[in-house]
């Protein structure tokens, strides 16, 4: 009974609360964006900073091929797969029907 009661008396309470929850106006209210005055102003640069870290500093000068960094992986076409698999299922026997009465 005690249960009964006090779920009762929560739900009361939250009914209450939520009727009292603010409310957003129906009033358009212009769009105000925020000035940026130095946003393209003219400022120094920071320091200079090696990526490298503290390793040495070479240079090269040139393109070179992609082909040259790796080769490329050979991937087996879908339809020579598709040829495997129906010539592995061939060679399976197949099943015997067996009824019972």
């Amino acid at each position: 009974m005690k249960t009964i009661i006090g779920t009762l008396l929560f739900l009361c309470a939250t009914a209450a609360f939520s009727q009292n929850a603010p409310v957003l106006s129906y009033d358009a209210q212009p769009l105000r964006i925020t000035d940026h005055p130095e946003h393209a102003a003219q400022h120094a640069l920071a320091q200079e900073t090696s990526l490298l870290g503290g390793s040495s500093y070479s240079y090269a000068k040139g393109e070179v091929p992609l082909a040259e960094f790796a080769s490329p992986i050979y991937e087996t076409p879908l339809g020579d797969l598709a040829r495997a698999v129906r010539k592995k299922r061939a060679n399976v026997p197949k099943a015997a029907k067996v009824t019972e009465n």
